[in-house]
């Protein structure tokens, strides 16, 4: 079984991931040291740990195909496959009966976090394929406008959770007791969807 995850960059996706990665549940074999980033744009001075586990996009070592989604992992439980490219391939992805689980964040707001964050010098995921910052501009509102033209066109199988418990509880996940703590998406500035 497949969560499928995707955001803007500088939507906070991965914080939403973050807050429910340790899940028991969850196959965490997709970690390495090579595959997180550490940034302290939420707390000056003291970096904590942003982006873990594989990430699939253009530039990346894996592809959004399909069959390149169990190329990470060595585990059970279920996967995270993330990628902000998905935002583009919706209506497709639907087809494969996976849960969906989409973040939006107003355009400006992602693209000033981005770049707070370290933007093209973030070392994991690589941003190169967006090139320069008008082109991740453009980009920053592709990806937020065919998100929310995916929840407008299927809004009677998207489920709007509250926090990460709520979210834990619609992906049929446990909540992550070693490292869990309450994640509320309204006090963070952001929208989580999930087609399912």
């Amino acid at each position: 079984m497949y969560i499928l995850f995707t955001g803007a960059p500088g939507s906070k996706w991965s914080s939403v991931v973050k807050n429910i990665y340790w899940s028991d549940d969850i196959d965490h074999t997709d970690y390495t040291e090579e595959r997180t980033y550490y940034h302290d744009a939420d707390t000056p001075g003291r970096k904590h740990l942003m982006h873990t586990g594989a990430y699939f996009d253009p530039g990346m070592e894996f592809s959004t195909t399909r069959d390149n989604w169990d190329l990470p992992f060595s585990g059970k439980g279920k996967r995270i496959i993330k990628s902000h490219t998905f935002a583009h391939e919706l209506v497709h992805l639907k087809d494969f009966h996976h849960p969906i689980v989409m973040v939006y964040r107003n355009d400006f707001e992602c693209l000033e976090w981005w770049k707070l964050c370290g933007e093209f010098n973030i070392t994991y995921p690589n941003y190169q394929h967006f090139v320069n910052l008008d082109l991740m501009w453009e980009h920053i509102q592709a990806e937020n406008k065919d998100i929310m033209q995916f929840i407008k066109d299927n809004k009677d199988k998207i489920h709007k959770p509250r926090d990460n418990v709520d979210l834990c509880r619609l992906l049929e996940i446990s909540f992550p007791n070693t490292k869990g703590r309450i994640h509320n998406y309204a006090d963070k500035g952001i929208q989580v969807y999930v087609y399912k």
